[in-house]
């Protein structure tokens, strides 16, 4: 059974502009994960990936990928912005889209293999019958796929998504949900998402995120006790239910 620790925050804490966004944040993150990442707007949740990214340093503490600093893993984790800062009115197709997860491992030009890496990721976000389609003429969802599919092409172990779902219907979500799943038996997800009440019916647990953090597994008990962090009433968040390296304790 994967059990192996991934990602580490030791004592994290992080300011932008003196204003404190992380706190004292001390976060284990196993093998094999699939978990969202929660909390109100300016909770700390798009800083969480990017700490973890080594896009930004913490101001104290330690983080760790796979034993290392993060700059130094991070060919080894997929990365799905919140936003995809691609002009609309560029001839990028789907394929060109998605060959820009490889630009890391090119000094040149893409090679047979970086092609051949596109095309399995593409196909695996069920998009292979746009390959040559304009990234432009798709709809909102199928965008999202292929930004995924960009993120899988250089054949990550962590998969981090950033409002994977935003702006999609229902039926895609659900889609995108089940390919994730799939995905899950290979890597370990974390994903940010509002969606809260839909995404507890896939993922492992909930990584909840307000300056401080603290995961909970998901269940579909009543959560009122997330009202702190939410601002609402949730019913698939047990906070009366802690995880810890020694095993589950109850308050």
């Amino acid at each position: 059974m994967k059990t192996d620790p991934v990602i580490t925050f030791e004592n994290i804490s992080f300011s932008y502009h003196k204003r404190k966004i992380l706190e004292d944040v001390n976060l284990l993150v196993k093998e094999g994960e699939f978990a969202s990442i929660v909390g109100p707007n300016g909770g700390g949740k798009t800083t969480l990936l990017k700490l973890m990214l080594g896009l930004i340093k913490p101001d104290t503490g330690k983080v760790r990928v796979f034993g290392k600093p993060p700059e130094q893993a991070r060919e080894k984790i997929g990365y799905m912005p919140q936003y995809a800062h691609l002009d609309m009115n560029f001839p990028a197709t789907v394929l060109d889209v998605v060959l820009m997860g490889r630009l890391a491992k090119r000094k040149l030009w893409f090679s047979k293999q970086d092609r051949q890496k596109a095309v399995i990721a593409i196909d695996e976000m069920d998009m292979a019958s746009y390959i040559n389609t304009g990234f432009s003429e798709l709809s909102g969802g199928q965008k999202q796929r292929v930004l995924i599919a960009r993120a899988l092409c250089s054949n990550p172990s962590i998969l981090l998504l950033d409002e994977p779902t935003a702006n999609v219907d229902h039926e895609t979500e659900v889609n995108l949900f089940s390919i994730l799943q799939k995905l899950n038996n290979d890597m370990t997800i974390l994903l940010v998402s509002h969606d809260l009440g839909f995404v507890s019916k896939y993922v492992k647990s909930v990584i909840c995120v307000n300056r401080r953090v603290v995961i909970h597994p998901t269940t579909l008990m009543d959560g009122a006790m997330i009202k702190d962090i939410y601002h609402g009433d949730l019913k698939m968040v047990r906070h009366d239910h802690r995880c810890s390296e020694g095993g589950h304790c109850h308050d």
